[in-house]
């Protein structure tokens, strides 16, 4: 008999595994924050239940409780004020390997069914959850709600869906019969069982606490494993709020709670002491290249999931839409200030200029056409407010300004403004930076500079920029690449360098679709082939590894 949760949400999981076959559009989760959908009084109840958590401790109850930690700072120069319940790792550990063998023996579709509960749940909290994301990332009301809300919850139904299909390509049982010739056959009986590896640990960003966060979450629950979230410091309200809505489906479920729990530090050395625990099994990690680098070398025993820093870049030979390419990449360079890991860097332009209907465009001209197009965009402040966000780390900060100042190399083009936001006086809001260099002055621009600091590149010739393209993704790492050009043979160029280095290219943008954005049951967030993340969220391998089958056997 079927798990009661799973036949409720089987509609739900048929259209997502429907989805990841068809790589069409579709959504569960609808990403607009209109009453009609979500209630009249949705975005005010949201709100109060946000503003209900600020200067008090966060309830929690967990084991291990030893303390509390208050680390947030918002962007927007808000008092959050909320302390967090700090439990010993041991205990936490302890708890979520007693909570997986009720959690094993409901099987693949009875986890399938209590993780899309959560999800359902996750989402009629949209706007609570949407609030805590962009008061401690600083992103923008809507990216808040879209990102941080219904495609977060996207991706985690995403790793749901994958995790389903790999368990139900495994039998629960079998016959077995040899024939013998002459005398009776051999015959057993074997059963199959789905096994977590163990105690899955994933590690938050600061920027995306729900949508870098649930991809790991769901794809180590929905495997059999118990699941440690450790959120970034200063991002830790979306996550807290998710593990309790998560405890409490488990526990109506009839579950441990325990499968999920929050470990809160801002102390790298006791992050670092979990990672290692033997019984950790899996880590799930966004972030800085010095962390990720430091899991490589000091977990090897743990399955990794990580997605570090890159240089994302952008050819251009030549467009048919001169004006369209420029309002495209300006959003792109503009949204959420470039605090995306999607984010593109740096622009190959060949020193004679590209190619459009009207003629040449010089390399100069386009480096100050696309400023000019960067500050035209941003000039309404209600505008840049929306799109730009606030700038969540002191360390980005500092690069802006430093880039402004021409610090990191090359001609500036654009220096960077602030500005005032209406409704948070104290908000750290920044318009973007561009700089122009040439292709030699590779410590300029070849190195991830995080936030809203873009160079606009001078190569030989687009064969140059190619090849620069794909030195630069094989070397640093890269999630996304872009190209425009009017000639097919560009484009086969272009493409075949992205299969040699495995990076997602994004061809001839004008519209609504930018380099930057990823789309849930469709796109492949990461390839796992290049520096920049050793692992996709929208494939079976990144669900694969997480479940082991043991089998037992005897004659019939």
């Amino acid at each position: 008999m079927s798990h009661p949760l799973f036949e409720k949400h089987r509609t739900t999981l048929d259209s997502a595994l429907n989805a990841i076959r068809t790589r069409g559009y579709w959504s569960a989760y609808p990403e607009m924050p209109s009453p009609k959908i979500y209630g009249e009084t949705a975005q005010a109840d949201g709100k109060a239940a946000y503003d209900a958590q600020l200067g008090r401790e966060f309830a929690l109850d967990q084991p291990g409780r030893g303390g509390a930690v208050k680390t947030e700072c918002s962007p927007y120069g808000i008092a959050l004020d909320v302390s967090y319940p700090k439990c010993e790792a041991q205990a936490l550990i302890a708890a979520g390997i007693a909570a997986m063998p009720g959690w094993q023996a409901i099987g693949a579709e009875g986890r399938a069914g209590v993780c899309l509960e959560i999800l359902d749940r996750l989402n009629k909290r949209s706007f609570e959850i949407a609030t805590a994301v962009m008061m401690t990332t600083g992103q923008g009301w809507m990216m808040a709600f879209q990102a941080g809300g219904p495609h977060a919850q996207d991706r985690g139904l995403e790793a749901v869906a994958h995790a389903f299909k790999e368990q139900a390509e495994v039998p629960a049982e079998a016959i077995w019969e040899k024939p013998q010739g002459k005398n009776p056959p051999l015959v057993m009986k074997k059963h199959f069982e789905v096994v977590g590896r163990g105690v899955a640990l994933v590690i938050g960003c600061g920027t995306f606490p729900t949508w870098n966060t649930y991809p790991g979450l769901f794809a180590a629950l929905a495997t059999g494993n118990a699941v440690i979230v450790k959120p970034h410091p200063n991002a830790i309200l979306p996550a807290a709020i998710s593990v309790r809505i998560a405890r409490e489906v488990f526990a109506a479920a009839g579950l441990d709670p325990n499968l999920v729990t929050l470990f809160v530090t801002d102390a790298p050395a006791e992050t670092q002491a979990l990672a290692q625990h033997p019984a950790v099994a899996s880590i799930d990690f966004t972030g800085g290249n010095v962390f990720g680098e430091w899991l490589y070398a000091h977990c090897r025993d743990k399955q990794i999931y990580a997605e570090l820093a890159g240089v994302n870049n952008i050819v251009i030979d030549g467009t048919d839409s001169y004006k369209g390419m420029l309002k495209n990449l300006a959003f792109t360079l503009a949204l959420y200030s470039g605090q995306m890991c999607t984010t593109t860097q740096a622009i190959f332009v060949p020193a004679a200029g590209i190619d459009t209907p009207e003629g040449k465009v010089p390399f100069d001209q386009v480096a100050a056409d696309l400023g000019a197009a960067i500050d035209k965009f941003l000039a309404d402040p209600a505008v840049a407010t929306a799109v730009l966000g606030a700038i969540q780390s002191p360390d980005t900060l500092a690069r802006i300004e430093q880039a402004s100042r021409g610090g990191f190399g090359g001609e500036v083009v654009l220096a960077s403004k602030k500005i005032e936001h209406p409704e948070f006086p104290q908000a750290e809001v920044r318009t973007p930076v561009l700089l122009k260099c040439d292709a030699v002055s590779e410590s300029s621009w070849m190195e991830e500079r995080f936030g809203p600091i873009a160079f606009v590149v001078k190569v030989a010739d687009t064969n140059a920029a190619i090849a620069l393209s794909e030195r630069v993704v094989c070397e640093r790492g890269a999630l996304t690449v872009g190209l425009y050009t009017m000639q097919q043979s560009v484009i086969d160029a272009m493409t075949a360098a992205t299969w040699r280095s495995k990076v997602a290219l994004s061809i001839n943008l004008t519209g609504g679709v930018f380099v930057n954005q990823s789309a849930a049951y469709s796109d492949y967030h990461g390839t796992g082939g290049n520096p920049a993340a050793n692992a996709s969220y929208a494939d079976s391998a990144f669900v694969a590894n997480r479940f082991r089958v043991v089998q037992r056997r005897y004659h019939v």
